[in-house]
């Protein structure tokens, strides 16, 4: 259970889904390898976070009123390394933003990340995972993180986390839980598929993104049907949050629109991406095209994705918000 746009996906996945085969509780993850790779995925994403800042605040701010309504205390639930929550942190300076994951290292990279920012006395860090986590006590880890329950807040903030809870309806219904009167719960989940090439790269079939598409698709289903407790859900999720009890729902989409020629950070991002997905699901794919997926993936190969001209990122991420009545 983690954001952040973190996790590096797989460029094709419409769902916003973390990394084929790639989520939180996986015991046997390197995170000194994998930790730099998901702040650096965020930072990425960062257009998003800030875009979905202002318009939350907008969302806060009662319509008799010309500035937004105090924001004291912020979860961000599936912090991950944090980019988001100090976003959050800078974009309502009153507030006490707290961190919220599973994963030790990385609400150590979100806390250092804070004191890097200057934000140390305002961002703080949580273990607990989505649902149960959230109220269960616990001990702190080793790291000196907090467990057990997390209390309540003004704003709840998350991100690309529930298509990795079971019960989906269950785990909103708790985050709903924990606002405090007026308070709002913002999720970003779904949007549109990530691109990073043309539909026509001048190697294999012209449409591989689009395979790619239906590829993750089908990864997607099998994930969502493997977890622990697993309840279909349509994902209405206006709806959703108006089955947990809130009111007034607004949905809004934020662009990543990151032109080519795509940064350094970019393509080890995007070539991440591809690199899950080949591990993931590569025997599904039609020999050409793991053909193709593989020189794209050879840093040495003028036609691979370190070093041709055209590698770009877009995507459109939405967010989903709704306030406590």
């Amino acid at each position: 259970m983690t954001h952040d746009d973190a996790r590096p996906h797989t460029p094709a996945h419409g769902h916003g889904a973390h990394a084929p085969g790639h989520h939180h509780g996986d015991a046997g993850m390197d995170w000194e390898v994998m930790g730099p790779l998901l702040e650096s995925g965020a930072e990425l994403h960062s257009a998003v976070f800030e875009q979905a800042a202002v318009w939350l605040r907008t969302l806060l701010t009662p319509q008799d009123l010309d500035r937004p309504a105090p924001v004291r205390r912020i979860l961000d639930v599936g912090s991950g390394p944090g980019v988001a929550t100090c976003l959050l942190a800078r974009a309502f300076p009153e507030a006490e933003v707290v961190a919220v994951d599973p994963t030790p290292a990385l609400l150590d990279r979100a806390r250092a990340r804070a004191a890097a920012l200057g934000l140390a006395d305002r961002v703080t860090t949580h273990r607990a995972e989505l649902p149960d986590g959230l109220d269960d006590d616990a001990a702190p880890d080793p790291g000196g993180h907090p467990a057990g329950p997390v209390g309540d807040a003004d704003l709840i903030w998350s991100s690309r986390t529930l298509h990795h809870v079971g019960d989906q309806r269950r785990a909103v219904a708790t985050l709903a839980r924990h606002l405090r009167p007026g308070g709002l719960l913002a999720l970003s989940e779904g949007g549109l598929p990530q691109r990073f090439l043309p539909r026509d790269i001048g190697l294999g079939r012209p449409g591989l993104q689009a395979r790619l598409d239906a590829a993750t698709e089908e990864w997607f289903a099998r994930m969502r049907a493997a977890l622990p407790g697993a309840e279909d859900t349509v994902e209405d999720w206006p709806a959703v949050l108006t089955d947990a009890g809130l009111g007034t729902p607004h949905s809004r989409s934020f662009l990543v629109d990151l032109p080519a020629p795509l940064s350094a950070a970019g393509r080890a991002y995007v070539s991440a991406a591809l690199a899950r997905a080949v591990e993931a699901f590569g025997d599904e794919f039609a020999p050409d095209d793991l053909g193709v997926a593989t020189r794209l993936l050879d840093p040495d190969d003028p036609a691979g994705l370190a070093r041709r001209p055209d590698v770009f990122l877009l995507a459109a991420q939405t967010v989903h918000a709704a306030r406590a009545r």
